[in-house]
């Protein structure tokens, strides 16, 4: 009995970030929408990103994704601001986000998320051939993210206390009739 009870502890964890994810993807969508006409992949990404089980988990992600996301989106704006709009600027400002995110800021849980949001900055600034353009794209993407993890953690948040799940070892500490 106790393996069966673990089965479905283990696959209503797999179902209970399905039920996260779509609530949380169906409340981005329709707020987004209602107040642009964007493109919401980069929130519905970072929400799914954000989105965890557990809430102790979702908290780490969230803060760390928050924290490198602003390291990146300053490092992007910073070299938009004294690079221009070079292709040769991409890679430092990746160079750049990375060593701020490992040696300054010190949050593993989510580094890789400097580089890609100072890409995503100064990205926008080489389509649009334009500084102003291209930091108002960038910034509005990073605005996207970080609504995202935020609309995550509040799926979560809010589903902890609807449907709580329990721990590895409140799972493990079965009542004895149950094994």
């Amino acid at each position: 009995m106790r393996v069966f009870a673990r089965f479905l502890e283990d696959n209503l964890l797999g179902v209970r970030f399905a039920v996260n994810v779509f609530i949380g993807t169906s409340l981005v969508w329709v707020i987004l929408k209602s107040v642009s006409d964007t493109n919401a992949i980069w929130a519905i990404a970072s929400m799914i990103v954000a989105s965890d089980p557990q809430v102790s988990q979702a908290m780490r992600t969230i803060r760390g994704r928050i924290i490198n996301a602003m390291v990146g989106c300053a490092v992007g704006l910073f070299v938009i601001l004294i690079g221009g709009s070079s292709a040769w600027m991409l890679p430092f400002a990746l160079a750049i986000a990375v060593l701020i995110s490992t040696y300054m800021v010190r949050i593993q849980a989510m580094w890789r998320q400097a580089p890609i949001t100072a890409a995503i900055v100064v990205a926008s600034n080489l389509a649009h051939h334009s500084k102003l353009t291209g930091a108002e794209d960038g910034l509005h993407k990073v605005a996207e993210v970080i609504f995202g993890c935020l609309m995550g953690l509040l799926v979560t948040l809010v589903m902890s206390r609807l449907w709580p799940i329990k721990t590895a070892q409140e799972a493990a500490n079965l009542p004895k009739g149950s094994a």
